[in-house]
């Protein structure tokens, strides 16, 4: 298979600074060493308690923070030294859906506005009337309406938010979908419409997703491969099945242990 990402030996360490002077006194290891492939079409999740380091691995992985040292590759370039132009280009292969979708929207712009402009940034479509097309068929493909077009987001739910943001991903046409927690604030009904719009989004368009979660029966719903992240560092990794029913490390077996109605 095909390889859309290779992450070789990342770190990201944060300086804990204090004193009169600001000295640096240590060293928070977010992320400490971190190898791993993402491959075309699949979805690789990774999973772990809260404050392991998954969100600063992700906004690592799109640019949005920079590492300390490493190496990511996406689509055979390494994403570390690209310019302004690259940066662009990337920026439309690679998208996020962030944990909390009413704070991913602007509450003064329109779902037409908010999805119109990553299109004229990116110079997606030849005009807007063109773009409002695209918009209206995404729209349906996300479970919205056409005359959600002008409505602001708080005139939806929290799940008809997630499929605007989802929608806003789309616009640009991406390979490579990072979900962070992307339905944790969801109701649980709602959570299963959004894992499936999500599944069925990803055989449309043919999609690679990257999703994190602390939730297990989420991350095993929808994964491929699954990683298991402890303090910076991947302490195990391998096929979902293999991962929830056969786990090789104490830290996996107790967390899937904390799961209501499983032990191993």
């Amino acid at each position: 298979m095909e390889k859309i990402l290779k992450v070789k030996d990342l770190k990201v360490h944060f300086p804990v600074k204090g004193g009169v002077f600001k000295a640096t006194k240590g060293f928070v290891y977010a992320v400490d060493g971190v190898s791993f492939d993402v491959y075309t079409g699949e979805t690789l999740g990774i999973v772990g308690e809260t404050g392991c380091g998954k969100t600063t691995l992700s906004r690592t992985l799109l640019n949005l923070l920079k590492p300390t040292s490493g190496e990511i590759v996406f689509d055979n370039k390494n994403t570390l030294n690209f310019d302004k132009k690259e940066l662009k280009i990337f920026r439309q292969q690679a998208q996020i859906i962030f944990q909390d979708p009413y704070s991913s929207l602007n509450p003064m712009m329109t779902v037409g506005r908010t999805l119109i402009e990553p299109m004229q940034v990116h110079r997606i479509g030849k005009n807007n009337a063109e773009r409002k097309e695209m918009i209206m068929e995404l729209l349906e493909k996300t479970g919205l309406a056409h005359s959600d077009f002008n409505k602001y987001p708080h005139q939806f739910s929290g799940g008809q938010r997630q499929r605007i943001v989802i929608a806003r991903a789309l616009t640009l046409k991406p390979q490579f979908i990072i979900c962070d927690e992307a339905v944790s604030a969801l109701d649980v009904s709602v959570q299963a419409q959004v894992l499936n719009l999500l599944n069925d989004l990803k055989k449309e368009f043919q999609l690679t997703y990257l999703f994190i979660s602390h939730d297990w029966s989420v991350v095993k719903y929808m994964s491929d491969r699954i990683m298991v992240m402890q303090k910076g560092k991947i302490v195990e990794q391998g096929l979902a099945d293999d991962i929830f029913y056969n786990p090789q490390q104490e830290y996996t077996k107790t967390l899937i242990n904390s799961i209501p109605g499983e032990q191993i």
